[in-house]
């Protein structure tokens, strides 16, 4: 699993989560808080609270534990006063495959990546709805960019990951493409999901 951001057009620097900071990731909130700093930058818990509908005591308690954690940190060139702003510390994240944390003997590890990855999977169900839900204010343009595929395949594992590795590749061969500012861009997000099914 590879979560990527980046509204500057460049290639974003990625944090490989271990299994210490998965802990610290895997609570709804803190995963909504990460993407909203990482998708529209540098924001106060206020700020942040307004946006996702949340209370600013429940934003700053759960900013704090991100900084523990060394996703978030301040941004002192925003601050003023007693005002503290956030930012995220890297534009996305990867899972090491080879810890397998689904499969690791520590219930606690399991169940936080089982939360990470559902919290994850709805978020993409949720941007997906609200671009179906809104095609209509998008210029044709845009409307005739868009994309909603699925395709069906035999593969083995081995085929599998090559693809999605492929896949990765090509997309991050437009990172840097469009400079910030330009006419008629806009941020695209493109979900990835590869997975096996039942052959009977």
């Amino acid at each position: 699993m590879t979560e990527k951001e980046t509204g500057q057009g460049g290639t974003p620097t990625m944090h490989t989560v271990d299994a210490r900071s998965l802990r610290g990731l895997a609570h709804p909130l803190r995963m909504r808080l990460l993407t909203a700093l990482r998708e529209f930058g540098p924001a106060t818990a206020s700020g942040l609270a307004d946006r996702l509908g949340e209370s600013s005591g429940a934003t700053s308690y759960h900013l704090r534990q991100l900084a523990s954690y060394g996703f978030v940190e301040d941004d002192p060139e925003r601050g003023k006063g007693r005002e503290r702003w956030w930012r995220a510390v890297h534009g996305g994240m990867a899972f090491d495959h080879s810890a397998d944390f689904l499969r690791d003997p520590d219930p606690e590890i399991r169940g936080a990546m089982e939360v990470v990855l559902h919290e994850s999977a709805t978020r993409h169900a949720q941007e997906l709805n609200t671009w179906l839900g809104t095609t209509h204010e998008w210029p044709k343009e845009w409307v005739r960019s868009s994309d909603l595929s699925d395709f069906k395949m035999l593969l083995t594992p081995e085929l599998a990951l090559e693809m999605a590795e492929k896949v990765h590749e090509l997309i991050e061969s437009y990172w840097g493409r469009v400079p910030e500012g330009t006419e008629g861009s806009a941020l695209v997000r493109t979900h990835l999901h590869v997975f096996p099914r039942p052959t009977e």
